[in-house]
């Protein structure tokens, strides 16, 4: 942080503190906050030969908005395909799926752009390798063979949307229906194969977590939790991933914190993720961007670490699930040199913790070591 901009801890005290106090507050911070010390943390570095180059046959990507990884360690990328129009004399469009395997080597793209609908904003594999894609302008939710050859499954209808008047203009109903209003991520119990929708990536969209049976069929919904006096944060569901042991955990994007619920819908609590600005927010926005836009669990079995994609410091946060504390975080802030990012909107870990960053602005992937990881 910039020491010009640094607050005062104790503001009570106008930071003149007498040297008992000192040590006091020395002795305070020697005693630990978390279960979780510095040797714990996983530590991460980014691998600057991951993806490997030339990139497919040599494409060029717009947008990565989503991505997610399976159980053989393949990634998959959603490509927006929003290039600049001048790039294409030098390269071919990608497609709008690209699977990648764990060396970075391009296994294949496919995709129908008009089948998959606007705005690609999550993915999920599921334990038979099929492909399940949320395009968040589509209303819809679609499931592919793993190689995006067949379209298995389609819930919902390609441009109706749940409003009053099924179109995009009108007012979100939040209806008891397999139906849907700009819906921005899906996650697949592997119990019973229920479907979780976070259905309200923006405003004027639903605002609701949806859940359907594996046929797609409308069982239950719940709004994300207000208390009192909250009235006015807008409820964005932006993410949604269910944990092992039976929770949802669902990002509360305008209100900078992950909240989680039973299966049932009922709060259990909220996750806070903060930040502090580097350059005073004085005659600027600041914070608009949202702490808790997209995460993933470690593939540990108690799965103890959660990865938050904070666009807000611009970082990837790691928070300790059982404490809700951020142990660490990684990434070098804003920018487009290798371990920097632009804008990060998706965010996958494979089974040996290593973590996936895809960027909307940047148009890249990066892959981040676990340094941990034997």
């Amino acid at each position: 942080m910039n020491p010009s901009f640094r607050k005062c801890v104790y503001p009570a005290l106008k930071c003149s503190i007498p040297v008992i106090g000192v040590l006091a507050i020395a002795i305070l911070f020697l005693v630990p906050v978390t279960p979780v010390n510095a040797q714990e943390a996983p530590q991460y570095q980014a691998d600057p030969y991951w993806p490997q180059l030339p990139f497919g046959d040599n494409w060029i990507t717009g947008g990565l908005g989503g991505m997610c990884v399976d159980s053989r360690d393949h990634v998959y990328i959603l490509n927006r395909q929003n290039v600049v129009p001048d790039d294409l004399d030098g390269a071919l469009m990608a497609p709008p799926v690209i699977e990648l395997d764990p060396e970075g080597n391009v296994v294949r793209g496919w995709g129908d752009t008009e089948l998959l609908g606007g705005r690609l904003h999550d993915c999920h594999v599921d334990g038979e390798q099929n492909v399940w894609i949320v395009a968040a302008g589509s209303g819809v939710l679609q499931k592919y063979s793993s190689d995006g050859s067949e379209l298995l499954l389609q819930i919902g209808e390609t441009g109706l949307y749940d409003s009053s008047d099924g179109t995009r203009r009108g007012q979100p109903l939040n209806s008891e229906s397999a139906q849907f209003f700009l819906p921005a991520a899906l996650d697949v119990d592997t119990e019973n194969g229920d479907i979780y929708v976070a259905d309200g990536e923006l405003p004027g969209g639903n605002q609701r977590i949806a859940v359907l049976d594996a046929s797609g069929q409308f069982l239950r919904q719940w709004p994300l939790h207000r208390a009192e006096g909250e009235g006015k944060i807008t409820p964005l569901p932006h993410c949604i991933r269910l944990s092992r042991d039976g929770r949802v955990y669902v990002c509360d994007r305008e209100a900078d914190r992950i909240q989680v619920f039973d299966q049932m819908g009922t709060f259990i609590r909220n996750i806070d993720l903060t930040f502090e600005p580097y350059t005073s927010p004085q005659g600027r926005n600041s914070g608009t961007r949202g702490s808790a836009v997209v995460l993933a669990f470690s593939p540990d079995p108690e799965q103890q670490f959660i990865f938050v994609v904070n666009q807000n410091s611009v970082r990837i946060d790691v928070v300790d699930r059982e404490t809700g504390m951020v142990v660490s975080s990684f990434g070098d802030g804003p920018g487009r040199y290798r371990g920097q990012f632009t804008l990060p909107h998706g965010i996958g870990v494979d089974s040996e913790g290593n973590v996936y960053v895809a960027e909307q602005e940047g148009r890249r992937i990066q892959k981040f070591r676990n340094l941990n990881s034997n």
